[in-house]
């Protein structure tokens, strides 16, 4: 069976790393099978084939596999995924386990507790991950849409955490009840001339409100959030961006612009400009 699903990927134009990965991640997922089962022709697939071959139709069809599963795995966690929000990334959980260990201890606690507010939380992933790895801290996530926050909410639960989800719409905003040590986004910024050097995988299947920004303003998420942060963030907070890494220079002057203080950009796994950083003065 493990060849059968491996061949159908290559013959739909992966390479031959991305099948064989695939076709095992796949098995691992719908029968528990692991890369010794495979290799020891265990025939745990039996009974599954129906399943294994429709998965399998649709993947090769450019599914993406977590949309296909109905699950991704991120920060050691388990996420429930579908089209309504983003797959998460190994971008943005490098980015989380960055401010978790070099940001959140360098900041100074506003009334006892660490608050941490998610814009655009999609499937929770990051507020959720916070919330696991800071058990003491308060945790907001907002998002514009229906299907995220219901997914996200779903995530919550499924992960056992506490978090405060809120229908926000971060860019006709301009106050919050609460104030936050840190507020993280991860923003629409994807400038719609790039559609033409995405993946199909991508553009046929992941939500565009969460994907695209005007091509005459691609700061338009930094910018909004930046000015609500001013107000909201306590004195010394911080305020943290996934960002477009065509605009990493740009964003950064544009959070001094705006008096931030401490502006820092970071590179990702990759060594392209991935996270800014700026603390409120």
């Amino acid at each position: 069976m493990f060849r059968q699903i491996k061949q159908s990927f290559t013959l739909s134009g992966m390479d031959e790393g991305e099948a064989k990965a695939t076709a095992l991640l796949l098995l691992e997922k719908v029968c528990g099978m692991t890369q010794t089962d495979v290799l020891m022709g265990n025939e745990k697939w039996v009974g599954h084939e129906n399943k294994l071959t429709d998965m399998t139709r649709r993947i090769a069809n450019g599914e993406p596999i977590q949309y296909v599963l109905g699950e991704t795995d991120f920060c050691g966690m388990t996420f429930h995924v579908e089209p309504g929000v983003l797959i998460p990334r190994p971008e943005t959980e490098e980015i989380v386990h960055a401010v978790s260990s070099t940001i959140i201890p360098t900041l100074t606690i506003q009334n006892s507790k660490l608050s941490i507010l998610d814009i655009g939380t999609g499937s929770g992933c990051i507020a959720i991950s916070f919330a696991k790895m800071h058990l003491e801290a308060s945790v907001e996530a907002w998002d514009i849409s229906d299907d995220a926050l219901r997914i996200a909410k779903e995530n919550a639960k499924r992960n056992n955490t506490n978090i405060d989800f809120k229908k926000i719409d971060a860019l006709n905003t301009t106050t919050s009840e609460k104030q936050f040590s840190l507020i993280i986004s991860n923003p629409p910024y994807i400038c719609q001339e790039e559609e033409k050097d995405m993946e199909a995988r991508v553009l046929d299947h992941e939500p565009h409100l969460a994907l695209f920004v005007p091509n005459n303003d691609p700061l338009l998420f930094y910018r909004k959030i930046a000015g609500l942060a001013l107000h909201i963030l306590y004195n010394k907070g911080a305020l943290v961006f996934e960002i477009n890494r065509r605009f990493g220079k740009e964003t950064a002057n544009m959070l001094q612009d705006m008096g931030f203080c401490n502006v820092e950009v970071t590179k990702d796994m990759y060594g392209n400009d991935r996270m800014v950083k700026a603390i409120k003065p």
